[in-house]
């Protein structure tokens, strides 16, 4: 999943968590074990997010059809790659059940990341667990919690996503292209970002017409605390991300043949 972001190594975070039984009340989960592992920082250090809470996730959340996996995703190389690393080899984090304790004494209304690196748990290669996104929107009631997927929005990701979404836990999609991003925003389930090429930083449109403005945070001029745009489910316009770091070049060309296509 495409997403301009850096990591720090984080201590885990402590605090009073509420009891299991009352996060037993959640929906049910999927039948299906989950694999994942999950790592909570509670304040980032990170300048294009500033000081709010940040997840990440292993990277056996990433579906198998995303673009980027292997070919230029940022997560892949700097600092972040090393942290993704040490969270995908279990060496740091936890699993769903302490990140839903941990979710749920988030402050009321507090804004906060869901993956900085990673993508939303699968129940099989490609499918995203309904119930476990269920019960991490359910967890977030009364908070501002965002993310993003790279997951291809069949009909059964649809679901799921809409689902989210109706519950205010605020899932983006993903488009490679602009053209992609009309298709997605034609589904009228989520919010939808797309990738940019480098170095762009005033707002351009898509081929229907869709305004894209630059994520703030890519320029300069803000951070998600101070700016929140992604986390507003209901926005017309498209957030657009300049391809960056060591994978740049690949992620551009993505961008562009899917332009010329």
């Amino acid at each position: 999943m495409f997403i301009p972001i850096m990591a720090e190594a984080q201590a885990r975070p402590q605090s009073t968590r509420p009891s299991r039984e009352r996060l037993n009340h959640s929906p049910a989960a999927s039948s299906k074990q989950d694999t994942c592992t999950y790592h909570l920082v509670r304040v980032s250090r990170n300048r294009k997010t500033g000081p709010i809470p940040v997840t990440t996730t292993s990277a056996n959340s990433c579906p198998p059809s995303c673009s980027f996996k292997g070919n230029g995703c940022y997560a892949e190389s700097g600092p972040l790659a090393i942290h993704w690393r040490s969270v995908s080899e279990k060496r740091r984090g936890h699993g769903f059940g302490e990140l839903l304790q941990e979710i749920s004494t988030l402050r009321r209304h507090a804004l906060w990341r869901h993956n900085q690196a990673g993508d939303l748990a699968p129940s099989s290669p490609g499918v995203i667990d309904a119930g476990l996104l269920n019960r991490l929107a359910m967890a977030n009631r009364g908070r501002r919690g965002f993310t993003y997927t790279h997951y291809p929005p069949t009909p059964q990701n649809q679901a799921a996503i809409l689902n989210a979404n109706r519950l205010g836990f605020t899932v983006n999609l993903s488009a490679e292209t602009l053209v992609q991003a009309d298709a997605y925003a034609d589904l009228g389930i989520a919010p939808v970002v797309v990738v940019l090429p480098q170095g762009i930083t005033k707002p351009t449109r898509t081929p229907a017409g869709r305004q894209v403005i630059v994520c703030p945070a890519s320029t300069g001029n803000s951070d998600c605390l101070n700016c929140g745009i992604c986390q507003q489910r209901d926005r017309a316009a498209i957030v657009g991300f300049p391809a960056h770091g060591a994978g740049a070049q690949r992620v551009q060309t993505i961008f562009l043949e899917g332009r010329l296509s």
